[in-house]
């Protein structure tokens, strides 16, 4: 399906787009949740007790595209609360993947970077996660690999501005 192709509304009581809803839910869970995304998780951020689990290895991912951070700039970027992004950055000072100093031009801003460590592990987990898309690209012919990239990305962009339009719970 190309890019600018016509688009309609979906209705769930058809059993054409309620069955391709159910085939995407199922899917989408398999992914998360499955089996095999257990052992690509060990796989990819270890089995030990120092492994990473998705949320510290999403915030290495955003260290490491620059020598350092504002800890709001890098909740930002990880599109989290703050104290999300505090919580999943101790975890990484405490076993010297980040470092965290006060900015030296204002003392109550936090500065957050990888370590020479976080960055090793990093290029480790980033060469396996390599394979592992080489591998799951190679069932897909090239002209397939640009639409599901192209689709995959129109996916997450949709579901930013559905979450986006959703009422937020009462707190």
């Amino acid at each position: 399906m190309a890019m600018g192709s016509s688009r309609s509304a979906v209705d769930l009581r058809t059993a054409a787009d309620l069955d391709v809803a159910v085939r995407i839910g199922s899917a989408w869970r398999e992914m998360r949740r499955g089996a095999s995304a257990a052992v690509l998780r060990d796989y990819l951020f270890g089995t030990a007790a120092d492994a990473l689990d998705a949320g510290q290895m999403d915030t290495l991912d955003v260290l490491i595209q620059q020598p350092a951070w504002r800890m709001s700039e890098l909740a930002e970027a990880l599109r989290v609360d703050p104290s999300t992004a505090t919580r999943s950055v101790q975890r990484l000072v405490k076993v010297n993947l980040a470092g965290r100093h006060a900015d030296i031009d204002d003392g109550r801003v936090v500065i957050v970077c990888a370590t020479d460590a976080g960055r090793r592990l990093h290029k480790s987990i980033d060469v396996r996660r390599g394979e592992v898309i080489s591998k799951l690209m190679s069932a897909f012919t090239p002209p397939e690999r640009t639409d599901l990239a192209d689709l995959l990305t129109r996916f997450v962009q949709r579901l930013d501005q559905v979450v986006d339009d959703l009422p937020r719970a009462a707190g």
